[in-house]
């Protein structure tokens, strides 16, 4: 192929997926109706798994400058009394923190100033979509400003995406009435890294400190107190933060409301149209998961999209990306109901079960570990697509990012600074490498243990740095690990199981 890839809209998932794609050697046209990036602070949290992928891209130094490494989520109780503090799983399980607050307009720039530096880039803003004409070998895409032969169309043009309009894709799920105001302020005393939850029933309301003195607030409104859509006047902002802080009107970067949607696309791919973040998915805000989302979209698609496009694979590997990631976009999509509902309700009878439920399990050491790591958090996993089931338990679920130690320096690195950016075959303590030699995969010897590793023909080796590779792989010790670009385990298998594992995955291979 020659014609690019069209991404269509300029917010945080078109940006990042166009990142992507060129880091790939694909070329890339994104256009964005709007003239510029973003200057509402829209999404502000992103997890460690998205700043994984920022990694992948190049670009993790560039994405850390403008988040706050953050420490999870406080919840706190109808009375204001604190909960329990949500800090997720084992601290740096992908590299990263686990919960980075950020403002989004802050980060669109960084992400676009990447794009830019990049070569087979185009940039279009203020370009609109207004029509597109599948070819058998491609798509027209019919611009405000003229016609322009692309190869693929990705949709990421959010909730109102022109792309599933066009291709009269409709969405299934509710609406919800409860109007929020969302105020952004700056000159915050706020300095905690970390988001709170306050669960009073009179007042639901999350806060969300930032760096330099920038703070969000959202509050759940009454009846009568707003409508959305409605600009609200400062004097209701200045009665809403009366309890934590005084504020001016200059020191209010911005103030909305709005009610929210959820809500997911009734497919992702139509022909050579795919649709990503916003416009395939919209959930409640409380999980702080809906750029997130889209991110992991990216991620999944943007690797199988430069291999059918690089002429690697056949196109048929795009139709795993919905398998893949439709079940944990919906499973999150509810999950951001069910916490809303519990979370931010405005029954005093339910916020006293909710209350008392929390208390008791956190007398026990499993009900600890199962609040402060978010364990009731919907796990991505792919059951489906590019996984060939053996029978292991980690097959296509996400591989831990810690250290490594890699000779000839045995300088410690991140493991994805390893694996390189195709498919990988670890390698853990195997007893023959003899039967996957022909793999078109980067294999790498896991060497367990407090021994060094010992670099073979034809492939790396990496040894243990402080631990959190035995926790990482130890369960599989003695099988090969076939890792996807996404980081997502597509088989866990012994040496024999090799040629069976190769046919199951042939048709993506």
């Amino acid at each position: 192929m020659t014609d690019p890839i069209l991404v269509v809209g300029g917010g945080p998932v078109g940006l990042t997926v166009a990142n992507l794609l060129a880091v790939r050697d694909v070329p890339v046209l994104l256009v964005e109706r709007n003239a510029t990036t973003s200057d509402e602070a829209k999404a502000i949290s992103l997890d460690d798994e998205s700043l994984r992928t920022y990694q992948s891209a190049g670009i993790e130094d560039d994405v850390l400058d403008v988040v706050v490494p953050g420490t999870g989520t406080r919840f706190y109780d109808r009375r204001g009394r604190a909960l329990f503090h949500a800090r997720g799983p084992a601290p740096y399980r992908l590299g990263f923190s686990f919960k980075n607050q950020f403002a989004q307009p802050e980060l669109e720039r960084v992400l676009l100033q990447a794009l830019k530096d990049r070569p087979g880039v185009e940039v279009r803003f203020a370009t609109e979509l207004v029509g597109l004409h599948e070819q058998p070998d491609g798509v027209i895409a019919q611009l405000h400003s003229g016609e322009v032969a692309v190869s693929w169309v990705l949709g990421c043009d959010g909730g109102r995406s022109a792309v599933r309009e066009l291709n009269g894709i409709g969405m299934t799920g509710t609406s919800h009435n409860d109007v929020w105001l969302v105020t952004d302020t700056i000159g915050d005393a706020h300095d905690e890294r970390y988001g709170m939850h306050h669960g009073d029933p009179r007042r639901p309301t999350v806060i969300v400190p930032g760096r330099d003195g920038r703070c969000r607030y959202e509050f759940q409104l009454r009846p009568g107190e707003g409508s959305r859509g409605e600009t609200p006047d400062f004097a209701t902002i200045q009665r809403l933060l009366a309890p934590y802080r005084d504020i001016a009107p200059q020191q209010v970067e911005r103030a909305v409301t709005y009610t929210f949607n959820a809500v997911i696309a009734d497919r992702w791919r139509e022909g050579r149209c795919l649709l990503l973040g916003d416009a395939a998915h919209m959930m409640p805000p409380f999980a702080g998961q809906g750029l997130n989302s889209g991110v992991r979209d990216a991620a999944n698609v943007a690797w199988k999209l430069a291999e059918v496009w690089h002429g690697r694979a056949g196109e048929q590997l795009l139709d795993t990306y919905e398998a893949e990631r439709r079940p944990h976009a919906t499973a999150m999509v509810r999950f951001s109901e069910r916490l809303g509902d519990i979370v931010m309700t405005t029954s005093t009878a339910r916020a006293f079960l909710r209350d008392l439920a929390v208390r008791v399990m956190l007398r026990t050491g499993s009900g600890r570990r199962y609040l402060s790591q978010m364990r009731f958090r919907p796990q991505a996993a792919h059951t489906a697509g590019v996984v060939a089931a053996t029978g292991h338990p980690r097959t296509g679920t996400l591989l831990p990012q810690p250290r490594v130690l890699v000779p000839p320096s045995l300088r410690p690195c991140l493991l994805d600074d390893v694996l390189g950016p195709g498919m990988a075959l670890l390698g853990v303590d195997v007893p023959s490498w003899d039967s996957t030699l022909s793999w078109r995969a980067r294999p790498i010897e896991v060497v367990l243990g407090d021994r060094l590793p010992r670099p073979s023909a034809g492939r790396l080796a990496i040894a243990d740095c402080d631990g959190a590779l035995e926790s990482a792989v130890g369960d599989m010790r003695g099988h090969f690990v076939l890792v996807k670009p996404d980081r997502y385990i597509a088989a866990v298998f012994t040496p024999d199981q090799a040629t069976q594992v190769a046919a199951m995955l042939s048709d993506y291979m």
